[in-house]
């Protein structure tokens, strides 16, 4: 094997010998994937908004329609069904069955082919829910849309990991992540425009899903597959060719030597799930599935999902309702701004211990308002209504420059190429599993909790913070190629992970095994 190196495939660190710059092929073909962020984006933004209107709920859920006008139900609890949370939480449980079945497909046939298909079903899903007559023909709508958000989210990330030069592949992969708020805001302002509409408002909503889907399509097609994924798939002469395109340079000798060292060990890797659960990967399998955790469980997903239902629990209106959840579709678009700005200069470590600290001030101050100035039957006063979606706001600015864009940056990067498509597998399946259970109990748990939900979530968001501070090294400026270093020099996880005389002996012995089954 090159390099001697038996774990990682990286023989040496020799990151200060990489050449090339920030080229405009690789900033557009990264802005073309990252559209696919906008697929997951959309569809969180459009269905909060579609299960407040009013044609909607009369034709899928007569009884939510009627609960609203019954004097004696309780605020927190007139979205309470668990149709409507079927609806919203159908899609990420098809998505999470999808990301891990597509784990081979990414590694064997490219991320370019896996971006293509999620766009594909996710066309097929807005049109049938742009279509449907029934709830049956509705959750269908809702499964394809999830399998294209879980090809999706597998294969930009890495896509995105892999094309960014180390020095600013933060704010490149960042881009997934704007482009997810991009589309929120968008659906919450065609909600805005379409709640109107009589009978068939929802239904527009529904169906424009399908232009970010065409953009993801056609963008796939267009873009060129990483030099990774053609290194592993054998085509070295193509794949130094598109890294000397995409770096701008000749001189990629550096950089192209390490991923023909960890290409030829992940193609001797036959089972990459088992390989994941090894010794040496614990530290990335660790985060692979705490990353993606955690993000859900600030309960911004709760937000995003359920605003105009959740502001009109608060006693707004079903046009305040909206506009409300349109602010916080926009501040979170702009915050996500400031992260790309910001994460390759301060590092991931600062954005998720500050924006940690944010949230949780914000989710207290929400529980304390609607604790003390907000009953079960009663409406917040103006002021208070307005103090309510400031803070939100700022909540959802801090999720916005910290654990929203970082939730999956981090995860994409951190994972040696013999287990990333499993890595990046696991990361998605984890993060749609806690999508699906939080958007399938939200609802109930609003109305059990009532103000309680907000601490919660905030008791979560303490956790966090703490492991980030403790468990979580800083992976700022280092090539994707050689993060395995990392893990080796953090005061825990280097107790963990074998060292090099480990790694070799290690070696040795599948090697002295390997020809004695010969024999």
């Amino acid at each position: 094997m090159a390099g001697g190196s038996f774990v990682s495939g990286v023989a040496k660190e020799r990151a200060e010998q990489y050449q090339g710059k920030v080229t405009s092929f690789v900033v557009i073909a990264c802005i073309i994937a990252a559209v696919g962020g906008s697929l997951f984006g959309y569809d969180i933004g459009i269905s909060g908004g579609v299960t407040s209107m009013n044609d909607f709920l009369l034709k899928f859920f007569p009884s939510i329609y009627h609960k609203q006008s019954e004097a004696h139900q309780s605020n927190y609890c007139k979205y309470n069904n668990q149709g409507l949370a079927t609806f919203t939480s159908s899609l990420y449980l098809a998505g999470l069955v999808a990301s891990l079945v597509i784990s081979p497909i990414t590694r064997k046939y490219g991320r370019r082919l896996s971006i293509i298909s999620g766009g594909i079903s996710f066309l097929i899903g807005a049109a049938l829910n742009a279509a449907a007559v029934n709830l049956v023909m509705l959750i269908m709508g809702r499964i394809m849309l999830g399998v294209g958000i879980g090809f999706g989210n597998q294969a930009v990330p890495l896509y995105l990991s892999e094309m960014a030069p180390a020095h600013l592949r933060g704010g490149l992969n960042m881009m997934f992540q704007l482009a997810t708020t991009l589309g929120i805001f968008t659906a919450n302002m065609i909600n805005y425009g379409t709640q109107n509409i009589t009978p068939w408002g929802w239904r527009l909503s529904l169906g424009l899903a399908a232009a970010p889907a065409l953009l993801m399509t056609v963008g796939g097609i267009l873009i060129p597959e990483t030099p990774n994924s053609l290194v592993e798939q054998g085509l070295q002469e193509k794949g130094r060719k598109v890294l000397e395109k995409i770096r701008g340079t000749n001189n990629v000798g550096a950089e192209f030597q390490d991923m023909i060292d960890a290409s030829e060990l992940a193609n001797s890797i036959e089972h990459p799930f088992r390989t994941i659960l090894e010794k040496r990967n614990r530290p990335q399998l660790v985060m692979a599935f705490f990353m993606p955790t955690f993000q859900i469980l600030t309960g911004i997903n709760s937000i995003l999902f359920y605003a105009p239902v959740l502001f009109q629990s608060m006693g707004f209106g079903a046009d305040a309702s909206l506009y409300s959840s349109v602010m916080t579709g926009a501040v979170l678009c702009l915050s996500t701004l400031i992260s790309i700005g910001t994460v390759d200069k301060l590092g991931r470590r600062v954005l998720l211990i500050s924006g940690g600290i944010q949230m949780i001030v914000c989710q207290v101050a929400v529980a304390i308002i609607l604790g003390v100035k907000f009953n079960n039957d009663k409406e917040l006063t103006k002021g208070f209504s307005i103090l309510v979606v400031a803070v939100i706001c700022l909540f959802v600015m801090a999720f916005g420059w910290s654990w929203g864009p970082l939730g999956w940056t981090v995860p994409s990067e951190i994972f040696p190429l013999e287990i990333r498509s499993a890595g990046q597998s696991i990361t998605v399946a984890v993060n749609l599993f806690f999508t699906f259970v939080i958007a399938q109990s939200f609802l109930s748990l609003l109305c059990g909790l009532r103000f309680g939900i907000f601490l919660f979530f905030a008791s979560w968001i303490t956790v966090m913070t703490i492991f980030v501070y403790l468990f979580l090294p800083e992976t700022k400026g280092i090539p994707i190629e050689e993060m395995v270093f990392v893990w080796k020099k953090h005061w825990f996880w280097k107790q963990i992970v074998p060292t090099e005389v480990d790694e070799e002996n290690d070696g040795q012995t599948k090697e002295t095994e390997l020809r004695n089954q010969q024999l």
